[in-house]
């Protein structure tokens, strides 16, 4: 689900727009149901069942059971099969009054569910939307696991076919083709939106990346050596351990040192990359009764905003630093609290290893350097040439 502020940037930027050719379907269940009779390449369309008003819809999938309907709509239910062993479960939301913009949407962390939220939201603007599975159904990784071709979906496959089968649907069912296509996705989401422009630039006029999660293999990599860092897999006995309420304490020395480098003490760090943090000023002397750090503590804190650094003669830069300021975010403890985040171990296991007992005693700079040089269904998406979105007018914004 995507940030208040992003969809606030996202509304405001289709308010600012002119309206294009404002295209009303027919009240007819018909000219719904009779898109379920479409013969269209490597698809199935399981249901097309016109909805009028609000309604709440039952779903597919273990992601959620129901979702919310708040226009009136045809929706359309389709299986592509992208190759003899994959398979992408995907959504068409085509609202009765249509301004002629076709919206594709994106996938989170590793999960494989429809966004039905964006796909209500989306409807709510007037956009036929579009949304996928992603090539997979949950919110593990487990269908990776010895599954080349679901990775490739969940990469990048899956949005490109949708959307291909998707804009055949549109022009069915109105009568003619969209006037521009748009993406909408963050973090996953984000990526694989820029995924779109490198691999398939004819696709969208117009992608929103919010967040997106690009240099993939390095960020899953930073990721699992921070948790290593600060004792993961299991802190039980680690000298160098901060348990959630040393972090507050690390958290308002960082804001005491580095809120006014921008010239305004505002509570808010404004320069993270200008934070030179010095954690031993939170080092414990006698008499200090708390929220003071050991000698071994201060080292760890200090290591957790530092680069990752890899490649031959580990000078390469892979992965930039934790920003100063981020731990003091609500969800700062999924990489701090000393185990590893579910999506990272997912990852390792199904896509990189291919081991499900796989526990992360060894993992050290070679299994992330093996994890890029694999990158599985070209998941990186930190390189590439732009200039053929470019050269069409399209502009991706992130």
């Amino acid at each position: 689900m995507l940030s208040p502020s992003i969809r606030f940037y996202w509304h405001t930027l289709f308010a600012l727009l002119a309206l294009p050719r404002i295209t009303s379907a027919q009240n007819d269940p018909s000219s719904c149901t009779d898109l379920a009779n479409l013969h269209l390449e490597n698809t199935t369309i399981l249901s097309s069942t016109y909805i009028s008003g609000t309604a709440n819809v039952t779903t597919p999938g273990s992601c959620q059971s129901q979702a919310l309907v708040s226009n009136s709509l045809c929706r359309v239910q389709f299986i592509i099969n992208t190759t003899s062993t994959s398979t992408v479960h995907a959504e068409a939301w085509l609202p009765d009054t249509w301004y002629g913009r076709y919206l594709g949407l994106g996938n989170g962390g590793l999960n494989g569910c429809i966004d039905y939220t964006n796909l209500d939201y989306g409807t709510s603007l007037h956009f036929a939307t579009i949304a996928s599975d992603g090539g997979h159904d949950g919110n593990t990784g487990l269908p990776f696991l010895n599954n080349p071709e679901v990775i490739s979906d969940f990469s990048f496959r899956a949005l490109h076919a949708s959307t291909l089968i998707g804009k055949q649907l549109v022009e069915e069912f109105y009568g003619r083709p969209h006037d521009t296509a748009y993406y909408l996705g963050c973090s996953t989401g984000g990526r694989q939106g820029m995924q779109a422009a490198l691999k398939f630039p004819e696709d969208f006029d117009g992608i929103v990346a919010g967040a997106p999660a690009v240099n993939t293999n390095f960020l899953e990599g930073w990721a699992t050596m921070l948790g290593k860092l600060v004792g993961a897999p299991d802190p039980t006995g680690t000298p160098g351990f901060i348990p959630p309420e040393l972090w507050d304490s690390v958290a308002e020395e960082v804001l005491r040192q580095c809120d006014a480098l921008d010239g305004v003490e505002d509570g808010i760090i404004t320069e993270p990359d200008e934070c030179v943090f010095r954690p031993e000023a939170l080092i414990c002397e006698d008499g200090d009764e708390g929220g003071c750090l050991t000698k071994e503590q201060v080292e760890v804190v200090r290591s957790v905003y530092q680069p990752m650094y890899g490649g031959s003669g580990m000078g390469e830069l892979l992965s930039p630093r934790f920003d100063p300021g981020a731990e003091a975010d609500g969800g700062a403890q999924r990489w701090l609290s000393g185990s590893f985040d579910p999506l990272i171990v997912d990852w390792y296991r199904f896509a990189i290893l291919n081991d499900s007992t796989y526990d992360f005693e060894n993992f050290s700079m070679d299994t992330v350097m093996l994890g890029a040089s694999i990158n599985p269904g070209d998941i990186e998406t930190f390189s590439g040439n732009l200039s053929a979105f470019k050269a069409r007018g399209a502009n991706p914004i992130r």
